[in-house]
């Protein structure tokens, strides 16, 4: 591990999961052709003892790997991102899928220039019908649990599962399900519903999902995981980000990075 210093980070060629936080970085910002704009970023702020989430950062060396080889990540990844997420764990002094102390995290995009809203992310990821009432008894804040699961389900449900509308006429169905829950509450606004109400549309989701895609929700935070590090690297190649890229003449090989930083635990500010 590299600590805190104006030296430039030596690159190992093989590795597919480079770590930042707390004074420390594996990456520099010279390093933005492998680290995406937004990791190379956060690696050097680190590198300055900038306050900034621990985390690590999955190269666009695996995005390109990603599409070489059928959408399938290299063998060495998830040694490499179970190893960094374990350097996680001890930063934050919370355990991801914990059901008593859970770690959550974000899953972002970050190519090496910026593409505002062409490619996606996902937030809170690790929430399930179990560590969410961890959460609430850490931060001692029911509601915020519960509205963090619902943002979360939601996000994933269309980042990741393609959960959409069912025609170009009709509503987001998440946003049609958040309305209806106001009707019932007799609120105008989002923030008028409460805990139980909040838990009670995570199920009304999680019942759309099986609606549209057959199957449930996934409860499993690894399962989550993966799979969002998927759809970060899908995005790369969805035709809003090809189009993109087209106009503005940057290469369709450079491919993205994959950062994933705590999103938060209840032992740190959020």
């Amino acid at each position: 591990m590299t600590s805190s210093t104006s030296e430039t980070a030596t690159v190992n060629p093989g590795q597919l999961a480079f770590r930042f936080g707390d004074g420390e970085a594996d990456g520099d910002t010279s390093m933005r052709e492998l680290l995406g704009g937004k990791g190379a970023g956060l690696h050097e702020m680190s590198r300055l003892s900038v306050p900034v989430p621990p985390g690590f950062t999955i190269p666009t060396s695996v995005c390109n790997a990603f599409y070489e080889n059928d959408r399938q990540y290299p063998a060495a990844l998830e040694a490499e991102v179970r190893a960094g997420l374990a350097w996680v764990e001890e930063h934050v002094d919370a355990k991801f899928g914990d059901p008593a102390n859970p770690l959550l995290l974000s899953v972002r995009s970050g190519a090496r220039v910026s593409m505002p809203g062409m490619m996606d992310a996902v937030l809170y990821l690790g929430l399930n019908d179990t560590t969410v009432e961890g959460l609430a008894r850490r931060s001692g804040d029911r509601r915020f649990a519960y509205d963090s699961y619902r943002r979360f389900v939601a996000m994933y449900s269309d980042v990741v599962l393609g959960v959409k509308r069912d025609d170009d006429l009709a509503q987001d169905p998440f946003e049609k399900l958040l309305d209806e829950a106001k009707v019932r509450q007799g609120a105008e606004l989002d923030t008028e519903l409460d805990a139980d109400a909040l838990a009670e549309l995570v199920v009304r989701y999680k019942a759309e999902v099986k609606r549209q895609l057959g199957h449930d929700f996934p409860e499993d935070p690894w399962e989550q995981l993966w799979s969002a590090i998927g759809a970060v690297f899908e995005s790369w190649d969805t035709p809003r980000a090809i189009i993109y890229r087209n106009l503005n003449g940057y290469p369709h090989s450079w491919g993205t990075a994959c950062n994933v930083p705590v999103s938060y635990t209840p032992l740190r500010a959020h």
